[in-house]
């Protein structure tokens, strides 16, 4: 059942197709949207954030039910789904735009992503690269972005990058 309060996080980590469709496969969340924050330019496209000049990073807005999936489930599936050790990368995709990125709406927030953060660093050979900021603004991508992997599943790039991180996602459910 699900609660009548909802929390919005903003995280980062590499290609947001990949991020929307693995975040979005986690049962509580009731949305997320792709789009660019972090940045200086007011309105970005994807060309220009691509550009690597805007200072946004690509990144998705998840609106969840903690009464489902508290912050720290949310959190756990996004470490778990991209490397936070990696500066300005995932896999191929490289450039600031794809940077490990957690943008907070409240100051409990930060603090609960950073003590996140400091029980999970243990996991990693290298230190965690995350950058934690306020979130200033969420610009949605365009349309065509949204719901990417559900409406091209057979795209070469959705087969071989996304379609690995969503059943990472639900075989972590499934365990």
């Amino acid at each position: 059942m699900m609660s009548d309060r909802t929390e919005t996080i903003v995280l980062g980590g590499g290609c947001f197709w990949c991020t929307e469709a693995a975040l979005a496969s986690i049962p509580g969340v009731i949305r997320a949207t792709p789009g660019y924050a972090g940045g200086i330019t007011p309105d970005p496209t994807y060309e220009e954030v691509c550009r690597g000049r805007t200072g946004h990073a690509e990144v998705v807005e998840v609106e969840f039910d903690p009464g489902t999936v508290p912050l720290e489930d949310v959190l756990e599936f996004f470490f778990y789904t991209h490397d936070p050790t990696s500066p300005d990368r995932q896999g191929a995709d490289v450039g600031t735009q794809y940077r490990s990125v957690v943008l907070y709406g409240s100051d409990e927030q930060k603090e609960r992503v950073e003590r996140f953060m400091e029980r999970i660093a243990d996991r990693y050979d290298k230190p965690i690269v995350t950058e934690v900021k306020p979130l200033v603004a969420f610009h949605p991508a365009e349309e065509y972005h949204q719901a990417y992997f559900a409406k091209n599943p057979m795209q070469p790039y959705c087969r071989m990058v996304v379609a690995p991180k969503v059943d990472k996602v639900k075989n972590k459910l499934n365990a």
